[in-house]
């Protein structure tokens, strides 16, 4: 991997001072995006800003022989992927069988700096594909970046956020937009995301709980569609759509979270939901809206889902730093804390950790393993709240706003 795509390594100072301008030229994108009424002040920034764009996407190979599409879209797949050229074939090969006749859609593919066959993998389907099929290289490690660099290179009314390592039903993308673009009042959908097992389930992991579900990238709410907002639930990110004048009205996503190569750093969609119920967005659960995700065996063990727990601790106290009201409505900076812990969080973890001892005693391996994943987030929680105020003490916010957008 290049040295700008470390997120540990040392890096050159030109090798900074190009990630750096990168960023300041996505800024001036989403500012250009959310100020038509200002036209004629920030159009020379605009056409500066999207031409640093162009070349990029033409090296990194536009799709269908390079040509640009001029007609306007219904709507974008963006996949994003790392290191996973055959899961991401059999993606965009169930992908291209989806029935959505009445749209007018196209998919990009951001490869964050793959060094397997992540490029062949695409390339090799651009001219074959059933619609416009897109490659483009993001060099910068971490998947916000890789989601920005996907969002800035369409303008398609709905944008549809998927994984890399996921089977489609026939009606998916069509169930995905047809409540935005029947409904004004819809500003993003979401549906259920069912497993793929590689191997069969072990014992420790209850079925009919929902707790540790997330851990697998897994949900079902059921067979009914309801807004998201109304239940303080949220879609996850392998399968949802958002309306692009909410994108443009609110940013991005925050670079600061999101996985970075195999790290296990998250929150990215909480973060972006927080903002949108901020700003009054509505989203719809969308049973029709249905896919399925590859669950490979190496999550399937208890060493993954403590490192798992931990990081979502880690990242929920980084987020909640910006965000006291979390995306479910939760304000959190009106609950008593002890030591910069909110009291509930330390007598939730002293509850798991008697009950965990319970389970010990009485051979209940499902209940032990959910206290012992509740207590690694309280630990995790623990050490984000202690690393954030070491790292910056007086500075304030450690989120600076997503592409300038201001914090709603």
């Amino acid at each position: 991997m290049g040295a700008s795509s470390s997120c540990c390594g040392r890096r050159s100072r030109g090798s900074a001072d190009r990630e750096a301008g990168s960023e300041r030229h996505l800024e001036e994108v989403w500012a250009c995006r959310r100020s038509a009424n200002e036209k004629p002040i920030r159009q020379a920034a605009c056409n500066r800003a999207q031409s640093m764009f162009q070349p990029a996407r033409q090296d990194s190979g536009l799709g269908n022989g390079g040509r640009v599409n001029v007609i306007s879209l219904d709507a974008t797949v963006l996949i994003c992927t790392f290191n996973r050229a055959a899961m991401l074939a059999e993606t965009l090969d169930t992908l291209a069988a989806t029935r959505a006749a009445t749209l007018r859609w196209n998919v990009i593919v951001v490869d964050n700096n793959s060094s397997d066959a992540t490029r062949d993998v695409v390339t090799s389907r651009i001219s074959r594909y059933p619609v416009e099929l897109r490659y483009l290289f993001e060099p910068r490690q971490g998947k916000s970046h890789a989601l920005n660099a996907g969002l800035a290179a369409t303008d398609a009314r709905i944008v549809v956020f998927t994984d890399d390592d996921v089977r489609l039903s026939d009606g998916w993308l069509a169930a995905a937009c047809r409540p935005m673009l029947d409904n004004p009042t819809i500003d993003y959908t979401g549906g259920p995301v069912h497993p793929i097992w590689e191997q069969p389930c072990p014992p420790w992991l209850d079925r009919t709980r929902s707790d540790l579900w997330g851990t697998l990238a897994i949900l079902d709410y059921g067979e009914e569609p309801f807004v998201f907002e109304e239940r303080r639930r949220v879609p996850l990110g392998a399968n949802m759509a958002v309306r692009r004048t909410l994108i443009d009205r609110i940013g991005g996503f925050d670079p600061r979270l999101g996985r970075r190569g195999t790290s296990l750093l998250g929150q990215e969609q909480a973060e972006f939901f927080c903002r949108s119920r901020a700003a009054g967005a509505r989203g719809l659960y969308v049973p029709a809206m249905t896919l399925h995700h590859h669950v490979p065996a190496t999550r399937l063990t208890r060493s993954y889902f403590r490192r798992w727990w931990f990081w979502k601790g880690v990242s929920r106290s980084l987020l909640e730093q910006r965000h006291p009201v979390t995306e479910l409505g939760v304000d959190l900076s009106q609950v008593a804390r002890l030591t910069g812990i909110p009291r509930f969080m330390v007598c939730s973890a002293a509850r798991d950790a008697m009950r965990w001892a319970g389970a010990l005693l009485s051979w209940d391996r499902a209940g032990r393993v959910r206290h012992e994943m509740m207590l690694c987030y309280f630990v995790g929680y623990v050490r984000g709240v202690r690393t954030r105020a070491a790292d910056s003490p007086t500075s304030g916010n450690p989120f600076p706003s997503v592409f300038g957008t201001k914090n709603p």
